[in-house]
């Protein structure tokens, strides 16, 4: 069956699905292991064992631009150009069923699958319950590095999916938008900051933890259940009159990821976010519940 002819996967796939397709050129798979404590690890991890041809993406150095201190955030877009000739690399073109994992409940694999989308390649997905699913259930894994035979990915921004601080401050005047910050409600109160330098959240903003979308085996909960949570946050807003943004701009999309799933598209990122807010001091800062849900 010809590829087009196939139903693709965009927003999450489970263990014994991707396992159907491990052996189908058309289909690349990336590991997106990733540890803020210890940025190295995934790396390490995905040399000693990953899925069965995967290839491996390192948050800092294949998925984000580089840091201008004072001016941008942690985890800055990479530059367009740059990420399609890693994409094409890795065997990735308009004819590529993407699946990206982690051990992390997509909490990094979601960044990868954010970007995609961003750059108009919409057959990406993540696979639920990351690396403990895929071993849970004897998937085949591979040590060592890997290699796919180059494509050409040739990308297509969609800009409408991003927001800058400039229109964050200025969207945040308007009655109907919504921005939620995704990282742990503790964070949002300015409580427990062990990453950033300043505590607290954008005012006007709402806590929406990314971790919420998890169910207690780390798995997305039900399309029901967050439609629910979505819809709950929302209120009388519209997903397209909300913004999401956590830390760096890297977890912000488990919760876009999580809206896609449940069928409600059409939030943005505001990908500098808190780490990027907080560069100007000029800029506003709140603590405590604020205008959290």
């Amino acid at each position: 069956m010809l590829y087009n002819e196939r139903m693709p996967y965009t927003t999450i796939i489970n263990a014994a699905k991707l396992a159907m397709h491990l052996n189908d050129l058309d289909w690349a798979i990336v590991d997106s292991r990733f540890a803020l404590a210890d940025t190295e690890q995934g790396r390490r991890d995905y040399l000693e064992h990953h899925i069965s041809g995967a290839v491996y993406a390192h948050m800092d150095n294949d998925l984000s631009g580089p840091i201008v201190p004072g001016k941008t955030g942690r985890h800055p877009l990479p530059n367009i150009e740059q990420m399609a000739a890693r994409l094409s690399n890795w065997g990735i073109d308009a004819q590529t069923q993407v699946v990206v994992y982690d051990n992390a409940g997509g909490a990094f694999a979601a960044r990868l699958w954010w970007l995609l989308h961003w750059l108009g390649h919409e057959s990406v997905a993540v696979l639920d319950g990351g690396w403990p699913s895929w071993q849970a259930a004897g998937g085949a894994t591979t040590a060592g590095e890997e290699v796919r035979e180059a494509r050409k990915f040739s990308p297509d921004p969609r800009n409408d999916m991003v927001l800058d601080v400039t229109a964050v401050q200025t969207r945040l005047r308007g009655r109907s938008f919504k921005l939620f910050d995704s990282r742990g409600a503790d964070r949002y109160r300015g409580e427990n900051e062990t990453i950033d330098p300043v505590a607290g959240h954008i005012p006007g903003s709402h806590s929406a933890p990314f971790a919420e979308n998890l169910n207690a085996q780390e798995h997305f909960r039900s399309v029901e259940e967050l439609q629910t949570r979505f819809e709950q946050l929302l209120q009388d807003s519209t997903p397209d009159e909300a913004a999401f943004y956590c830390g760096s701009g890297v977890t912000a999309a488990h919760n876009l990821l999580a809206m896609a799933y449940a069928g409600m598209e059409g939030a943005q990122l505001y990908t500098g976010s808190w780490s990027e807010w907080i560069t100007d001091p000029a800029r506003p800062v709140a603590t405590g519940e604020g205008a959290g849900i």
